[in-house]
């Protein structure tokens, strides 16, 4: 008798979420052309006081031209981040993102050519390039506007804000603003070398003990990008809902899907005229104050993003 209670304590306990909901994934669309102009990043409408270290490494493969462009991207970057957030009297969040990239030919083209054929799949043109050889061009009537180089280089800066605006016990609504600011000028393709903004309304909802969805609804407002030569980006908004579930005591699956508007002028080229759509999925453990996240974000639209992007994070409220 005693044994089957201990063994009900111990399954209760493990049933209970830890300090239960932590977000969605803070995962940035990495498609070389537009990773400096203010990505998004799906956001809950919580205000927390965090610490996080973010690691992600995408494979991208775009050669294609136009009557009008040229648009040669052959490239794996990866991205570390580190992200402060700082709740001020209660009142609203402050949050600024860090990034340092390494652009590169990368390693792994033998391996995705592989493994695109055997499940059947396009290779975005990647067999028609030499192995893990990097080509970032970017050229508008035969002028040239970005060419980037093997590197490494600190990103653009993020700085954002954000309140709450109403809620009750199962939901919650905020809304956030966000700048970029350019630390580099527009040439090597990792940033425009112009201020960027956004803004967006984040809604929490909490269906049960054990699932929770973000949704976010917004809009951002990139700069030129100061390249070889001036390119106009366009304004575009975006929408994205995450679903975080708790599978046990301190691990949750999550899957969330990303949406937003082209980006670039009309170039006739389908794989960056077109809007994307990202999917990411994966897992996280977490404690009550630490959490560790695990995904990968594939590219559902086949433009305006990576292959994948792999990522890894830490975080640790403060």
């Amino acid at each position: 008798m005693k044994a089957r209670l201990l063994l009900l304590i111990i399954i209760i306990f493990f049933s209970i979420p830890a300090n239960a909901f932590q977000g969605p994934f803070k995962v940035r669309n990495l498609y070389p052309i537009f990773l400096h102009a203010d990505q998004p990043l799906l956001e809950s409408a919580e205000m927390k006081n965090s610490l996080s270290l973010s690691l992600s490494h995408s494979s991208t493969s775009t050669v294609q031209d136009s009557a009008h462009w040229k648009i040669y991207l052959d490239m794996e970057i990866t991205e570390f981040t580190l992200r402060f957030n700082r709740v001020i009297y209660k009142l609203f969040e402050l949050g600024i993102d860090v990034p340092i990239y390494i652009l590169g030919g990368g390693f792994l083209d033998g391996f995705l050519e592989d493994f695109h054929s055997s499940i059947g799949a396009g290779n975005y043109g990647r067999e028609k390039r030499p192995k893990n050889e990097l080509l970032y061009e970017v050229w508008h009537d035969n002028k040239l506007i970005v060419r980037g180089l093997s590197t490494t280089s600190i990103g653009d800066i993020r700085l954002s804000i954000k309140r709450h605006i109403l809620g009750s016990g199962s939901w919650l609504l905020g809304v956030m603003g966000n700048v970029e600011i350019p630390l580099d000028n527009g040439r090597d393709g990792l940033s425009n070398g112009s201020l960027d903004a956004g803004i967006s309304l984040l809604l929490d909802a909490r269906l049960s003990e054990t699932l929770m969805v973000y949704s976010n609804l917004g809009a951002v407002f990139p700069g030129d990008v100061r390249g070889y030569k001036r390119l106009d980006l366009e304004n575009f908004i975006y929408g994205g809902v995450s679903i975080e579930s708790m599978l046990w005591r301190n691990w949750s699956l999550l899957v969330q899907v990303l949406a937003q508007g082209p980006i670039y002028p009309e170039t006739d080229l389908g794989a960056v005229d077109r809007g994307a759509i990202t999917l990411a999925f994966g897992g996280r453990y977490h404690t009550e104050r630490h959490s560790i996240d695990l995904s990968l974000t594939e590219d559902l639209s086949t433009s305006g993003a990576p292959d994948f992007i792999f990522n890894i994070s830490y975080r640790m409220e403060i």
